[in-house]
């Protein structure tokens, strides 16, 4: 393995900055055209359009069950909101114009578990409860699906269990929907996760299980238990298509909202989508939704912590899930708890291997003062893994990302960024007011400097 290691130092230099967790931005050199890419894929427009009607089928469900989405009809979406503040604030701390208009995907604010994991987690368990119902000859694909609200329902889905590895937010939605629904559902946790979100879990009625190692181990130790219960339904992050193409939904919903609002996508006006990355399910799908959709004319970069850049690593080497962090003597330590993955999705890596136009990394130190300026000048409040997308913008200015735009006969006035928020809406207000001081703090060090 050390062997191994050295080669790869050797022909890629950049790994060099990463394993000294210095913040860096790869532009990826083996991007395709949108169509020959896509039809390297598996997946279509139909998957995702398939993904959308279950979505659809099951909102009197979810509007009977969660209150709070009464006002969307059961439609779980959140807003995107333009910053019309933010760039003074960027000048004035981190000496950054960032030409272009720059918008948040606020899926901090998403109903139920408020994060981007409402998504995928909360769609593949809908998926689950609806093939175990139509395979019982309890539902038909024709009925309303408010009637998986009722303790008929309850008591056909405590017959099954549902267990899934997170760091946290994942955790969330799999175990509230789960719960909800009148699953069995164990959540196992790396330590990184949150005290909070655990708390919340089991205050639902969710097994929690903590491991004293990282994410990777959580989820293997959850498979393993999973298997051994013919009952019981594994969710994986790593490689689960479901979750995935829940995911990609999103971009649906962003096609209007960018309507809504008048904002054109074409070859004059690009949008480039920042989208914090983990394991990589999340940003992965939702990336592939919208190449779907917008094709050449949208460019998305994954954004990491420095201590956890198992998807660059993995994108960088074209080795994809074969080596972790820890491989390269990078702790996976950081704030940004939802980020905090060793090994990247390995079916993530290679689906997107030919679109993703590159990725980016960001210390937990400007996470901080990112979440306390996004407060201060747009009334925001967000969890620090919510801001690793300001990476694309913070390195908008670098030569790599000009580069990039030179090549692609882009104009930097005419871009329409979108840093993807992930979460934030759910931290207590005592946790959320100690980060947001904490970036204070660091803010007032980085003016006085």
């Amino acid at each position: 393995m050390k062997n191994e290691i050295e080669l790869l130092i050797g022909e890629y230099p950049l790994l060099n900055k990463i394993i000294k967790l210095e913040e860096v931005i790869w532009v990826n050199d083996n991007i395709l055209p949108t169509s020959e890419a896509l039809g390297k894929i598996s997946l279509g427009m139909d998957d995702i359009m398939d993904a959308s009607d279950r979505l659809d089928r099951f909102a009197p469900f979810i509007e009977a069950a969660f209150p709070e989405t009464q006002a969307s009809k059961g439609i779980i979406e959140s807003p995107l909101k333009q910053l019309s503040n933010i760039k003074d604030g960027l000048v004035k701390y981190f000496n950054i114009e960032a030409a272009g208009d720059i918008f948040l995907k606020c899926d901090n604010a998403l109903p139920i578990s408020g994060s981007i994991k409402a998504r995928g987690g909360i769609y593949e368990v809908l998926k689950h409860a609806e093939d175990l119902a139509l395979e019982a000859g309890m539902l038909s694909i024709g009925d309303n699906y408010g009637i998986l609200a009722t303790e008929k329902f309850r008591d056909f889905y405590s017959n099954h269990h549902i267990a899934v590895g997170s760091t946290g937010n994942l955790g969330l939605s799999i175990g509230i929907m789960s719960a909800k629904l009148g699953f069995k559902v164990t959540v196992h946790m790396s330590s990184d996760a949150k005290e909070w979100k655990m708390n919340m879990l089991r205050s639902k009625g969710v097994e929690v299980i903590v491991y004293e190692d990282d994410y990777s181990k959580a989820v293997e130790e959850g498979r393993k238990l999973s298997e051994k219960d013919p009952s019981s339904y594994f969710v994986d992050d790593e490689n689960s298509v479901n979750l995935f193409m829940g995911y990609s939904v999103a971009a649906l919903r962003l096609k209007k909202q960018l309507k809504d609002m008048e904002i054109s996508v074409d070859a004059d006006n690009p949008l480039f989508v920042y989208l914090p990355c983990g394991v990589g399910g999340g940003p992965g799908g939702v990336a592939f939704g919208l190449k779907s959709l917008f094709g050449d004319n949208i460019h998305f970069f994954f954004a990491e912590p420095t201590h956890s850049p198992c998807m660059l690593i993995g994108m960088l080497t074209k080795t994809h899930d074969r080596y972790s962090v820890q491989d390269f003597g990078i702790d996976n330590k950081t704030i940004a708890d939802g980020l905090a993955v060793g090994r990247a999705s390995g079916f993530v890596g290679k689906t997107l291997e030919n679109l993703v136009s590159g990725c980016c990394t960001i210390t937990d130190e400007k996470m901080n003062e990112l979440l306390a300026l996004v407060k201060d000048y747009e009334d925001i409040s967000l969890e620090p893994s919510a801001l690793a997308g300001f990476a694309g913008i913070l390195f908008s200015e670098s030569a790599q990302y000009q580069a990039y735009l030179d090549k692609y006969n882009i104009k930097a006035n005419k871009i329409n960024h979108i840093v993807w928020a992930t979460g934030g809406s759910m931290v207590p207000s005592d946790i959320a007011e100690k980060d947001y001081n904490k970036g204070k703090r660091l803010l007032a060090d980085r003016k006085s400097l």
